[in-house]
């Protein structure tokens, strides 16, 4: 038997207290083994990578056309179809209708350390990565196992890894507080994400550089993203508590809707005591009443700027990154202040 990154038939039997012939009827479905030891061979298989190395092995003699991609904004939320945020349907298919015009096909891939993986995953010629964590353990894996990937967003931890793309996060930020000062914000405040990814991290770090500039305290308070509406209207409540400031930046869809109805119920009027505005635009957004400020990311642009990246990786040609597209920002009712 062929070995795979190491490891062999032999090492699952021994670690598994089978026989090299259970272990391949337990992994090709045959035999009579009971199901407790089917499931112990299988199980042990995972975690030492075998069956999907084995067979990544094979398929990565050439290459197959296809690429995965990997929502990890979505694989930590755990909920892969949120309600109300259309941001990552609408990369998912600018990402794999531009893929297809390429040759390519596109293979949706939960996460990639979640056992046991997709049969196909470790086979495929590589991959794009949504917005990578602090010490990402799907990143580490792809490294470890040497396939070529990209990433949406910077790695938090790799200054050196220029081989991604990204709509200008702090720029966008930078835009939106721009735009609540000139309506007459004077305390402005920040609620992120609790994740530890560029997205959050980046606009942290530009609000703070804007507040300092202009000799104002910052205001940054976290709520976990799965938290969704009712965070922003929990969140609503608490900075009512504490005097709430005259505009509110959300990073996300969600936590901007729930905050519009918090601050509602505290007798909060919006926009006239106090701004919202969101940095992602979704259908929270754009259907609140007032609807709520938002940047619409050009996901098409950087779909595009991630394939660049991602076919030069594969074929080994000097990679452009990082690449930093544009994002366009649209003013509504929640911050339509009247002289």
């Amino acid at each position: 038997m062929a070995r795979a990154g190491g490891v062999t038939i032999r090492d699952v039997a021994k670690r598994a207290g089978v026989s090299i012939a259970a272990v391949s009827m337990a992994l090709n479905g045959t035999g009579t083994l009971s199901a407790a030891t089917r499931t112990r061979v299988r199980e042990v298989a995972d975690e030492m990578e075998y069956q999907a190395d084995a067979l990544a092995r094979g398929l990565r003699r050439s290459s197959v056309g296809a690429i995965g991609l990997v929502i990890r904004s979505l694989d930590l939320l755990g909920d892969y179809a949120p309600a109300g945020v259309d941001v990552f349907a609408r990369f998912i298919g600018d990402l794999s209708s531009q893929a297809m015009a390429r040759g390519l096909s596109v293979m949706l891939v939960p996460d990639l350390t979640r056992r046991p993986a997709p049969p196909l995953a470790l086979g495929l010629d590589g991959y794009v990565v949504d917005l990578p964590t602090v010490d990402d353990p799907v990143v580490r894996l792809l490294e470890r196992r040497g396939i070529p990937y990209v990433t949406l967003g910077r790695d938090p931890d790799r200054p050196g890894f220029t081989d991604w793309a990204s709509e200008d996060g702090p720029a966008i930020t930078r835009r939106v507080l721009d735009h609540l000062a000139a309506r007459g914000a004077r305390c402005i405040a920040l609620v992120r994400g609790t994740v530890p990814n560029a997205w959050n991290l980046d606009a942290e770090a530009a609000y703070r550089s804007w507040s300092a500039s202009r000799g104002a305290a910052p205001i940054v308070r976290e709520v976990a993203e799965g938290d969704g509406e009712a965070g922003g209207r929990s969140m609503a409540h608490r900075l009512a508590d504490e005097g709430a400031p005259d505009a509110v930046l959300c990073l996300t869809g969600r936590h901007a809707a729930g905050m519009l109805a918090g601050l509602a119920e505290r007798g909060i009027r919006v926009p006239h005591d106090a701004m919202i505005a969101t940095a992602s635009d979704s259908e929270h957004a754009r259907h609140s009443r007032p609807a709520i400020s938002a940047v619409e990311l050009d996901t098409a642009a950087t779909s595009a700027a991630l394939l660049d990246l991602l076919q030069a990786r594969i074929d080994g040609r000097p990679s452009v990154a990082p690449v930093l597209t544009g994002a366009r920002f649209h003013p509504r009712g929640s911050t339509r202040r009247r002289d």
